[in-house]
């Protein structure tokens, strides 16, 4: 006799894989999609490939994709049971990636990974995916929910999500024109945003419960837990309005690694000492890792999240728009020509 015949049959759900629970996720998730809806949404989420048509404005449209994931900021979301705004985080990762570009965000995906579904948990994680879209006037379309055995230890997951955009061909920031006199403005992080949370996670071990009960007037988890801010809505504002040449999305490899990427060669960023404000979240890490400013510069955003490079005639006008936005602008340097040192310097 065959093991087989001998043996009860076996269904999916008996492997760990709840088919009727992923039915119930997307009948959760639909009312959240369709609030992000936008002009050029054909068909969305519930069929094999979600259709987007750009919109008819665009007279040479160039397309801009980016991806990203969350990080290990998610291992905090698990233990802390925190799960309604690594989502936002999600999006912002990708949708701030595409504005450097000049480019408008016009859809999202997303991906959700976990070894055994709880629809509360996800439906908590992929509404932060929706509200982060609605914020950013981005299409949320479709996604993937997986559900793998295995895989993954109980309670824990894995995001990435998938953003595409566009821009006129004539429009596309490139940063190849700015040049020494240029005005360096910052755009107030809200916290961390996604990025060093190995370190983050590290400063929180070594505290061993003995950290701040409040930091910049949060309690200790929510400011440590604050998603990226979005700045797609205020930036395409101020860039409608002001010639604005480079955006520098401020993420890992911090202040020192990113505003090089929009440089162009034989120029270099001056960014002055005390420029903007110091939160009490990154004092707090920095003593407790006990590193030094280049350290922190180069693996936190250390409260700048959004670098805008201008010239200096239209500097004061552009930070004004953004002020009025509800953004928080410092000017936080100057363009000048690279001799040998580095292509960022504080001075």
């Amino acid at each position: 006799m065959s093991i087989a015949s001998s043996s009860p049959p076996l269904s999916y759900k008996d492997a760990g894989v709840d088919i009727d629970a992923g039915d119930a996720l997307v009948e959760r998730i639909k009312p959240m999609a369709r609030k992000t809806l936008r002009e050029g949404v054909l068909a969305g989420i519930g069929g094999f490939g979600a259709l987007f048509e750009v919109p008819k404005r665009y007279r040479e449209p160039v397309l801009v994709s980016g991806t990203d994931g969350v990080g290990t900021k998610l291992k905090l979301a698990f233990e802390w049971n925190m799960h309604d705004t690594v989502g936002i985080d999600l999006v912002a990762m990708s949708v701030n990636d595409v504005l450097v570009q000049g480019a408008e965000p016009l859809f999202f995906l997303d991906y959700f990974a976990c070894g055994k579904l709880d629809v509360e948990t996800a439906a908590a994680v992929i509404g932060g995916i929706a509200r982060g879209c609605e914020l950013s006037a981005c299409a949320l379309i479709g996604g993937e929910t997986a559900e793998m055995p295995g895989m993954y230890p109980a309670g824990e997951y894995d995001l990435a999500g998938f953003c595409v955009g566009a821009v006129e061909k004539s429009k596309i920031l490139s940063g190849a024109n700015i040049e020494p006199g240029d005005v360096v403005l910052g755009l107030a992080s809200s916290g961390v945003h996604s990025n060093g949370f190995s370190l983050v996670r590290k400063c929180i071990e070594r505290a061993d419960g003995q950290h701040p009960a409040m930091l910049d007037g949060k309690p200790f988890r929510q400011a440590i837990m604050e998603p990226t801010r979005l700045y797609v809505k205020n930036v395409l504002a101020a860039l409608a309005l002001h010639p604005i040449k480079a955006l520098a999305h401020i993420t890992g490899g911090g202040l020192l690694e990113n505003i090089p990427r929009v440089l162009p060669q034989g120029t270099a960023a001056h960014l002055l000492k005390g420029s903007w404000p110091r939160s009490e979240l990154f004092a707090w890490l920095q003593k407790t890792a006990g590193i030094d400013d280049h350290e922190m510069n180069r693996t936190f955003n250390n409260g700048i999240g959004m670098v805008v490079v201008i010239d200096a005639a239209h500097a004061a006008d552009c930070a004004a728009t953004l002020r009025e936005a509800g953004e928080q602008v410092f000017q936080i340097g100057l363009i000048a020509e690279r001799a040998d040192g580095a292509a960022v310097q504080f001075r």
